[in-house]
């Protein structure tokens, strides 16, 4: 009995997961030995994500100038020099209006809660108003110029020493970041063959194949949503300009980034639309609403559907149920980085099941050959045997 037990398979699987246990509780117990680890990784997770954005971005640019004869190392130094170009001019002419825009929004805080707790005051004569009883929070919130300056300043003063940490690490990373592209860039053809090298040479064309795959379904995804990001932040603020929303730059500025983030963007980049033209009345927010229907029209008949197409072939359920998931574990870069992780894993997981079934078939196909050649030759023996047992 206890020899069947031992053999089991149940007890197998028993004492596997008894020392998977024992294992994950020793390393807690331990975690001082990879906290240098995690800060490792950590402080270069930015820099190599930021830089595999970028390749991605650039690499079908450089690849384009090789077909007009252009050398690799010279396309990537005229990638370079563009990029640069356009820096300075983002920094000459939208950087000053953007802080200008930010600067003038926390001057005009107060000014900003004030309009918003008349536009509340003014929606008590409605009925729905009513019904929420929404009147003691709005008699409660007291609003006091002076008093949100002070706290405005005393947060800044307090997180001065954060945001200096900051403002270094982001200086490293804007050093870093630009020598990781260049090598991503340059030596990027190479990474696939180097990968080949260290399995058997039995699995080349399945590694080949997989990053082919890998690389079309990322270059499809970040080149598609640096359009969109675009589109949406340019046209956005035009939106806003033509209405008359005060903080156009700034509000499309916003909508622009948070388009990254998958179907849930363009309603976090109302929504501080919305609180603004509150201050204005009903007409200013529903021309609001208007603008961003508009725009997600188009972003959603035109540009999403040609730009990135269905080469994620993601249901939007399962979008929504990611960033869900992966904003309250890993925040927004957890939002950002939800979909095409799922992406990749997706497309790897697929290929092997493609790979899987077509050895499956192809095993299939050599025992029913097997089995008609077994076949024939029966046929054949006792076709030979007949006449001698006719004889008989």
């Amino acid at each position: 009995m206890f020899d069947r037990l031992r053999h089991s398979k149940l007890m197998f699987w028993s004492v596997e997961i008894l020392i998977l246990i024992f294992v994950v509780i020793g390393l807690t117990q331990v975690s001082f030995l990879f906290a240098p680890v995690a800060t490792f990784f950590s402080t270069l997770l930015i820099p190599i994500l930021s830089a595999g954005f970028l390749f991605y971005l650039f690499n079908p640019i450089v690849k384009l100038l090789q077909k007009f004869h252009i050398s690799r190392n010279i396309s990537i130094l005229l990638i370079f020099l563009v990029v640069i170009g356009a820096l300075v001019l983002v920094f000459m002419a939208v950087l000053p209006n953007l802080i200008y825009q930010v600067t003038q929004f926390v001057t005009n805080i107060p000014d900003f809660l004030k309009g918003v707790r008349s536009f509340i005051s003014k929606a008590s004569h409605y009925t729905w108003y009513q019904r929420l009883n929404i009147g003691k929070y709005v008699a409660s919130l007291q609003i006091s110029p002076s008093k949100v300056l002070s706290k405005v300043l005393g947060g800044f003063s307090t997180g001065l020493p954060t945001v200096i940490g900051s403002v270094a690490s982001m200086m490293i990373s804007i050093i870093t970041i630009p020598v990781m592209l260049f090598y991503f860039l340059k030596d990027g053809e190479n990474f696939v063959p180097s990968i080949q090298k260290m399995l058997p040479h039995r699995y080349h064309e399945e590694v080949a194949t997989v990053f082919t795959r890998l690389n079309s379904t990322l270059s499809h995804y970040i080149g598609g949503q640096a359009i969109e990001c675009l589109f949406v932040g340019t046209f956005t603020f035009i939106g806003y300009l033509i209405i008359g929303m005060p903080y156009a730059y700034l509000l499309g500025f916003i909508a622009g980034i948070v388009t990254i983030i998958p179907y849930l963007g363009p309603y976090i980049g109302i929504a501080p639309a919305l609180a603004i033209a509150a201050t204005e009345g009903w007409t200013k927010m529903l021309l609001v609403v208007v603008v961003v229907v508009i725009i997600q029209m188009t972003d959603g008949n035109f540009i999403y559907p040609n730009v990135i197409g269905r080469s994620l072939d993601i249901h939007p359920l399962t979008i929504i149920i990611l960033l869900m998931v992966a904003g309250n574990l890993w925040g927004f870069l957890g939002t950002i980085l939800a979909v095409p992780t799922y992406a990749v894993i997706k497309t790897v997981v697929t290929y092997l099941y493609e790979l899987y079934r077509f050895h499956q078939e192809h095993k299939h196909d050599e025992d029913a050959d097997s089995d008609e050649e077994n076949a024939g030759e029966a046929h054949q023996i006792k076709d030979q045997a007949d006449p001698q047992l006719k004889n008989k």
